[in-house]
């Protein structure tokens, strides 16, 4: 077992054997979130026809030339145009048709003249301006062609894509499943939030802060529980999770207390321990097992430690499991708006508020403390060896990934 590991180190080791969950195919009803599991190509050209952007009369420019208001070109109307419906007339010399937004253009024009610009006359047509050649006209293929790579795969579907997909006529769409993941909080001090608190008790945050996370990473959280301070409970509980699991994660009994559980649940279970210690602060105290080639995460039972370490850890096992590189963390620079007056003899992730390029740090970085993390948006990257910060100096920023 490798021990002290650099978070880099850390991060390689637990992606290393990891790979994207299986492919499936759900209705697009369905695919807002999820990940794209193959690249999605045109099928046709779009739009599949010369169009018109306007309502107005479809013609040929050339009929206008010199026309304006005090000389229009007076044109014969010859058929009329809604969107959905198709000319079966050609316009030709002195011709024009009636023609609304987005319906087809005919063959032999190549302009659309505002119905602004002239009288709107049904039988003719009066236009009091010149146009040039494809003016106000939609050529086919405008918005991509045939065989075009629209979205590439290991993206996570927004809305605007899924509009996409629904405009390409498809009715379904292939993504990866979900990542299966299972968040066990340990400590007989845990209570159930809605359940009387008993002396010495404390609500059970951690695994519904990690649960919560893991849906807006678009996981798929596996029902589990919060286990008692008892090495064989835990053991078969995490043993029957295993099985059914892409990830398992636990919180807390990971430093070196008398009820620090993990060290004894972990031979118990059988699992292989891959490393135990990174060499951050805070939650720097956590193992990555493997049980049958199950991933198990085990995070410090202190509730920022947990959130911050699943960020920087989970965070990219997540990336790896959904096939969706746009979790991996994205890094930016910022400057301080609120000084750190501590010195940071090693790596250390604090919690802030990032906006307009400046990061406000809330005041209490304890890693216990949920209240001041509850409003912020990113971690705070401070290098081993830092001194104390003052207002104004630059820091690394990773922004939260949603």
């Amino acid at each position: 077992m490798q021990t002290k590991l650099e978070l880099e180190e850390a991060v390689s080791l637990l992606t290393r054997d990891l790979s994207p969950t299986q492919e499936q195919t759900v209705p697009l009803d369905e695919a807002a979130g999820r990940v794209l599991a193959a690249d999605v190509a045109a099928p046709r050209d779009q739009p599949p026809f010369n169009r018109s952007p306007l309502d107005g009369y479809a013609l040929r420019a050339a009929d206008l030339a010199g026309a304006d208001a005090l000389r229009p070109a007076v044109l014969r109307v010859v058929d009329s145009l809604c969107a959905g419906q198709a000319s079966a007339v050609p316009v030709g010399p002195g011709q024009a048709v009636r023609i609304m937004t987005g319906a087809m253009l005919p063959q032999g024009c190549d302009a659309v003249v505002r119905q602004e610009d002239t009288d709107c006359g049904t039988e003719t047509v009066a236009v009091r301006r010149a146009l040039r050649p494809f003016d106000n006209f939609v050529p086919r293929g405008d918005d991509y062609r045939a065989g075009d790579v629209l979205l590439p795969a290991g993206l996570r579907l927004n809305a605007a894509a899924v509009g996409l997909l629904a405009s390409l006529g498809m009715a379904r769409v292939s993504v990866r499943r979900r990542p299966r993941v299972a968040v066990f909080a340990t400590g007989d001090e845990l209570a159930e939030p809605g359940a009387p608190l008993l002396p010495g008790q404390i609500y059970d945050a951690n695994r519904y802060l990690l649960r919560a996370r893991l849906l807006e990473l678009g996981a798929e959280p596996v029902a589990a529980g919060a286990c008692c301070d008892e090495p064989e409970a835990l053991a078969r509980a995490l043993a029957a999770a295993a099985a059914h699991c892409d990830l398992l994660i636990t919180t807390g009994g990971v430093s070196v207390g008398t009820k620090d559980i993990l060290h004894e649940a972990l031979p118990l279970l059988g699992a292989e321990q891959v490393f135990y210690q990174v060499r951050v602060k805070p939650g720097g105290h956590l193992f990555y097992s493997r049980c049958r080639g199950t991933p198990i995460l085990s995070l410090s039972g202190n509730p920022y430690a947990a959130a911050a370490t699943f960020e920087v850890l989970a965070g990219p096992a997540l990336a790896v499991l959904s096939g969706c590189p746009d979790l991996l963390p994205r890094l930016t620079r910022g400057r301080l708006a609120t000084p750190f007056p501590k010195a940071s003899p090693a790596r250390r992730f604090l919690r802030g508020v990032f906006s307009g390029g400046e990061v406000t740090l809330p005041d209490s970085q304890s890693s216990g403390s949920l209240a001041s993390l509850a409003l912020c948006n990113c971690l705070v990257d401070i290098p081993a060896g830092t001194g104390a910060l003052a207002v104004g100096d630059a820091v690394a920023v990773r922004p939260f990934r949603a």
